[in-house]
């Protein structure tokens, strides 16, 4: 009897280690997809900050362009505002030129 009692557990046991292992399998697989889930995930958030930046450094480029423009438009304008005012003397003397050319016609 015992001999046969010890060939039971035999095949018992070697249908839970096969179960065990399935599962082991199993589990292995889904964790393999979960991972394989995660670096496509970092691929893709990787690619997504590149691409941000390299529009910042566009942007960077065209903010550095604009303060450029900005400083030209000042100096221009300090320029028209001197113009302004030399053109504004330039009207008042001639107001008092006509004035002493009526004076002398008289």
């Amino acid at each position: 009897m015992s001999s046969s009692s010890s060939a039971e557990p035999q095949p018992r046991f070697g249908q839970s280690v096969k179960g065990l292992l399935a599962d082991k399998v199993g589990s292995c697989s889904g964790d393999v997809v979960a991972l394989t889930r995660q670096v496509l995930k970092g691929s893709r958030s990787q690619e997504l900050l590149g691409q941000a930046a390299r529009n910042m450094v566009l942007q960077e480029d065209a903010i550095l362009h604009s303060e450029d423009s900005l400083r030209k438009m000042s100096i221009i304008t300090t320029h028209l505002q001197y113009q302004q005012e030399a053109i504004q003397k330039n009207v008042e003397h001639s107001k008092n030129l006509q004035d002493q050319l009526r004076h002398l016609l008289k």
